[in-house]
């Protein structure tokens, strides 16, 4: 394949290289405030404050980080009902809910970090459905 294809033809994906994102919006860096958008209260100042609003890449984040707590959320309400059932089981109920939450637990944590190094870096990383939904609402203002 050429360096120089914009497509691929068998799949039709693109072959071109994501942009990077660079330069300022607001008083930030583009970079900075895509990872600030990560925590929560920024996460919501940035979908709501003029100049940051506007701005794709940190919208996305921004959206991205809600799909994710959003998630997390959920798997949380979901392993404590499993929790529940598990607890009636003598001995290794208990141990397997701590077992199970500790590594969830972890699991989203070093999701966490690898986003907002992404969003250090100037990517645009998307999570498999998270990620696609974000886009689209990024994309739509």
């Amino acid at each position: 394949m050429p360096d120089t294809a914009g497509f691929c033809p068998g799949c039709g994906h693109t072959m071109l290289a994501a942009t990077r994102a660079q330069g300022k919006v607001g008083v930030l860096p583009e970079t900075l405030a895509g990872a600030l958008s990560y925590f929560i209260v920024p996460a919501i100042v940035f979908l709501l404050v003029a100049p940051y609003k506007k701005n794709s890449f940190v919208r996305f984040h921004s959206l991205q980080c809600f799909g994710v707590v959003l998630a997390a959320v959920i798997i949380g309400a979901i392993l404590r009902v499993g929790g529940i059932v598990l607890f009636f089981v003598p001995a290794l109920g208990p141990l397997l809910i701590w077992l199970v939450s500790m590594v969830v637990s972890l699991a989203f944590i070093m999701i966490w970090i690898v986003l907002v190094v992404k969003a250090l870096q100037g990517e645009m990383f998307k999570l498999p459905f998270i990620g696609d939904l974000a886009e689209q609402h990024a994309a739509s203002v």
